[in-house]
């Protein structure tokens, strides 16, 4: 078995409007992958293996799927995940996948005008999906239009949110999940019309019959640099939901949640087979994390971990400023792509490209997640009541840290 190379299904995509572009070297930065494609061929293996872990292997790309990518111009990359047989249980093959995308019309265009050219893209992008038997399936956060978290502005951005059942990216969704027989995680603006049209970052799970499931808000809130979303939205009151569908046990990690390894921890707790992190994050700030955090949640919690990102760089018409000292710009920087899935055991697929849209599909067994927990035993031996007992000593007002001090140093 060799580690699979990555091989991009697809062709060069048409160039994007100019206003959804700026100069930006962080946008022409190779990736890890083509970085050790740099090194002898007798040491990228190893290199591999270390930075990776285990290999994974190819699948073949169906032909009617890399047509649908070739003439629309984005990537599919698709792999197979080893797991040993069990002698008791049936093998538990799912096949889930990440998408990763650029916007599709200018930020100046008219409200409805982006959202009809993303549906138009996703729509591609999810046939695509279905015709290589993917079974669930993240999209990016805040999918439905650009990631204007960085202006501060409420018009025209608040105009994306919409109701999370009844809105247009829930019809759109919905008749794709129905049409593929596809269990869609679909990160939106939602506006929740029974408590005052309030606003927030929600990921709704749609069934494979294309009904709603059930939706999960954003658990935390960035307050760094260019990420201004308290501006529109506070953290999320459901949770850590993991939502039980005909491919198993899902939860959603949403972007800067990712940071934060109890959040990690809660989801495994309620079960959770499959994790997504879907983000919008960008590379001055986050990309040295990035290939870490997602496969350090899959290996400390047991669960498989998809972790997808933007590509392309989102310029506005007003220029705004940051928190850090810097100079009023108009754009958040370059949103890095690398989208990947994560495994149990500790390996990943390689990560899509920093610059263009794509998928990322992974042929799992479930049943690995067991297997890692039995091998391991993190859950057997972790110790939840003291935990417990000491994160609840930390949340009082006179919590006193347990520190043994030096009586030599001591004033």
């Amino acid at each position: 078995m060799i580690w699979a190379k990555r091989k991009r299904v697809g062709s060069k995509p048409t160039a994007p409007p100019l206003n959804l572009l700026c100069t930006n070297m962080a946008a022409t930065e190779p990736s890890a992958e083509e970085l050790i494609e740099l090194l002898p061929e007798d040491k990228r293996a190893s290199m591999r293996r270390l930075l990776f872990g285990n290999p994974v292997t190819n699948l073949p790309v169906p032909a009617a799927a890399a047509a649908v990518a070739a003439a629309s111009g984005f990537d599919i990359c698709m792999y197979k995940t080893p797991c040993p047989p069990m002698q008791t249980h049936a093998p538990r093959i799912v096949r889930m996948a990440v998408v990763q995308n650029a916007i599709a019309a200018p930020t100046t265009a008219p409200v409805d005008d982006q959202r009809r050219a993303i549906f138009d893209k996703l729509a591609l992008i999810i046939d695509a999906a279905g015709l290589c038997g993917v079974n669930v399936l993240c999209l990016q956060e805040c999918w439905t239009g650009p990631f204007f978290m960085c202006t501060r502005e409420r018009q025209p951005w608040l105009e994306f949110g919409e109701e999370a059942h009844t809105g247009p990216s829930f019809r759109f969704i919905s008749n794709l999940a129905r049409k593929h027989n596809m269990v869609i995680v679909s990160p939106i603006l939602e506006r929740d019309g029974a408590h005052n049209g309030t606003i927030w970052n929600t990921a709704v799970v749609i069934n494979n019959n294309g009904a709603f499931l059930g939706k999960h808000r954003k658990n935390h809130i960035p307050r760094v640099g260019d990420f201004n979303e308290s501006t529109y939205y506070l953290e999320g009151d459901t949770g850590h939901p993991v939502f039980e569908t005909a491919f198993g046990r899902v939860g959603i990690n949403i972007c800067y949640g990712r940071h934060h390894p109890l959040n990690w921890m809660m989801f495994g707790l309620n079960g959770a087979e499959i994790v997504f992190n879907p983000c919008a994050t960008v590379g001055a700030l986050s990309e040295p994390l990035w290939g870490i955090e997602g496969r350090n949640a899959s290996i400390a919690n047991t669960y498989f971990v998809g972790c997808c990102n933007r590509v392309g760089t989102e310029v506005f018409p007003n220029p705004f400023t940051s928190g850090d000292g810097k100079a009023a710009h108009a754009d958040f920087g370059h949103f890095y792509g690398s989208s990947y899935i994560a495994n149990p055991d500790g390996s990943r697929t390689p990560g899509l490209s920093r610059v263009r849209d794509g998928i990322v599909v992974n042929e799992v067994d479930l049943n690995l997640c067991q297997l890692v927990k039995d091998r391991w035993m993190f859950q057997s031996t972790a110790r939840y009541p003291m935990y417990a007992e000491g994160l609840a000593k930390y949340t009082r007002l006179d919590f006193v840290p347990q520190r043994i001090t030096d009586p030599s140093i001591a004033a």
